[in-house]
């Protein structure tokens, strides 16, 4: 469960500055289990790994500042923001890596119904501090040194605005990335690219 909300630190016809602030409550289980097939063709229930559990198990705080500036038909922006572990373990033992993510993107619109975007975003995370004893599923992602690293990810995007007609307020965007970068920590599951498509309506 996460409360966050933006404070306005500056604005004037132009530019926009806000501050985040938020905190992620442990609600998320830390302890799922399933059945597992292991080499020798055999299926235990065991422990899920780390990436697999619902929540981190600790309080983590969620700071950052985001710019926004618009002039005529071209917007742009940044964003850093952040995931800050408040405990050193949970109850299973460890803590998820702090997470840092800077972020800046522009956007230029065709139309009033129709714009397009170029967004450029960087992470950084730490691997996991501590162990979960119960989690020896034989897998790569059970090892909490597999975990964390660097990406820098590249971003096209398009978003339409209906004014008219029976979706008139009705927002289609999406959204299609790839990592350009990336030194991750061990072995991990490689994403080639991502799509991503949301639907708004605003009343």
């Amino acid at each position: 469960t996460k409360v966050s909300g933006l404070f306005r630190l500056y604005e004037d016809d132009i530019h926009k500055v806000h501050l985040n602030a938020g905190l992620s409550l442990p609600t998320g289980s830390i302890d799922e289990t399933d059945n597992v097939l292991t080499p020798m063709g055999m299926t235990p229930s065991l422990r899920l790994p780390y990436a697999m559990q619902l929540g981190s198990g600790t309080f983590d705080l969620l700071p950052g500042i985001t710019y926004n500036g618009k002039h005529d038909r071209w917007t742009w922006g940044s964003q850093y923001i952040t995931e800050i572990r408040l405990e050193n373990e949970n109850d299973e033992g460890y803590s998820l890596g702090d997470k840092h993510q800077v972020t800046a993107w522009g956007a230029y619109g065709w139309s009033n119904e129709l714009s397009t975007s170029l967004r450029v975003s960087a992470t950084t995370q730490d691997s996991i501090d501590g162990i979960d004893p119960n989690i020896m599923a034989p897998v790569q992602t059970a090892d909490p040194d597999n975990y964390g690293g660097e990406t820098i990810e590249l971003g096209i995007g398009a978003n339409y605005l209906f004014t008219s007609g029976m979706l008139q307020n009705h927002r289609f965007a999406i959204e299609a990335s790839l990592p350009i970068y990336r030194d991750l920590n061990g072995p991990q599951m490689e994403t080639d690219f991502t799509i991503m498509a949301g639907w708004q309506y605003a009343f």
